[in-house]
């Protein structure tokens, strides 16, 4: 999908003047409003382009993509691996008048140590929601996706995001992420074979729709997914499992070759603004990680129940493999979706 967000008709001879923008960007996951606010504010001509999992991002950039966009959002563990293979540009904090509104705990993050090649956008968790008009049961394990009851069997979607379909896998089975061992290895491929029958869908654009159309009882989605499906009439909850779940933080990147480096950051610094990232965290109902949105938040935002998980619940970062065992894991995820 592709669309081209245009001036608003008072400002459209500015922006041939000041340039354009081309963002590669996740679905459904930036109001246009706020786009327009800075094409207005800037004269940028903005364009973007969307992708539905960050290998798909990664893939297309390597096959002939990276020099056409200025910047992109990939999740955690794939900012380091892009970073590993070249293909994000570095900037410095004097670069971004607002680099000082990053709350502290995402600014020395794991995968970008000091914030590099990276800032904030939105975080939040993966795991499952289940239509509670269906399934009264208890939803508290991951045996939800992968060892359903009678009630879900057939009715589930299922992310098409290897990250987080094997990193779900790994959590419920209690084995290491980015294990060596062969019989781990063995018993994760073969656990999801198992479970691959009692799924309706692999989608991850549609994970939300399905839910609100009936067309799935339950499914593997982000939490701000369920939060958007549960304020359209589905009867759904979302759930932490137990086990874990998924943590993650969409991150934008400035893109090695950046066609229009100056306006990438200057987007990036846009998006700094707790007022501006407070948009994009009421539209997408996650949360971010920018200090003094709070006053901009809607209120079924902050209080929902999909942004607040229980007391003692764990989440798990995705962690990046190394080469090597990266095709083990890439082996088990193209059996899965044959």
């Amino acid at each position: 999908m592709k669309r081209l967000l245009a001036l608003t008709a008072f400002l459209a001879t500015p922006a041939l003047a000041e340039g354009e923008l081309k963002v590669y960007h996740w679905f459904e996951y930036i109001p246009d409003d706020l786009v327009q606010k800075f094409e207005a504010e800037t004269g940028i001509k903005v364009t973007i382009d969307t992708y539905d999992s960050n290998e798909a991002m990664l893939a297309a950039l390597k096959a002939g993509k990276l020099g056409q966009y200025d910047v992109a959002v990939p999740g955690d563990y794939m900012v380091k691996i892009m970073a590993n293979e070249g293909i994000l540009d570095s900037f410095t904090p004097e670069e971004l008048p607002n680099f000082g509104n990053i709350e502290p705990q995402w600014l020395d993050v794991p995968f970008d140590p000091g914030r590099k090649h990276s800032i904030p956008y939105q975080w939040g968790s993966t795991a499952f929601s289940v239509n509670r008009d269906v399934y009264k049961g208890d939803i508290s394990s991951l045996s939800i996706i992968f060892d359903p009851p009678e009630e879900l069997r057939g009715r589930i979607n299922v992310l098409d995001s290897q990250g987080e379909v094997l990193t779900l896998g790994s959590i419920y089975l209690g084995i290491p992420q980015c294990t060596q061992d062969r019989d781990q290895l063995k018993a994760l491929n073969d656990m999801l074979l198992a479970a691959k029958p009692h799924w309706a869908s692999f989608g991850s654009d549609i994970a939300k729709d399905v839910l609100v159309s009936g067309d799935a009882a339950a499914g593997m989605i982000y939490n701000g997914f369920s939060a958007k499906a549960r304020a359209e009439g589905a009867n759904v909850e979302y759930a932490f499992p137990k086990e874990g779940y998924v943590v993650w933080m969409d991150n934008v990147v400035l893109l090695k070759d950046a066609p229009n480096r100056e306006n990438a950051l200057k987007f990036m610094n846009f998006l700094l603004d707790p007022e501006n990232a407070a948009a994009v965290t009421n539209y997408a109902a996650y949360s971010a990680g920018v200090k003094g949105v709070e006053p901009f938040l809607a209120p079924e935002i902050s209080g929902s129940p999909e942004n607040n998980p229980p007391e003692g619940q764990k989440g798990f970062f995705i962690e990046a493999c190394d080469e090597a065992t990266q095709r083990l894991y890439d082996a088990i995820w193209t059996n899965l979706k044959k």
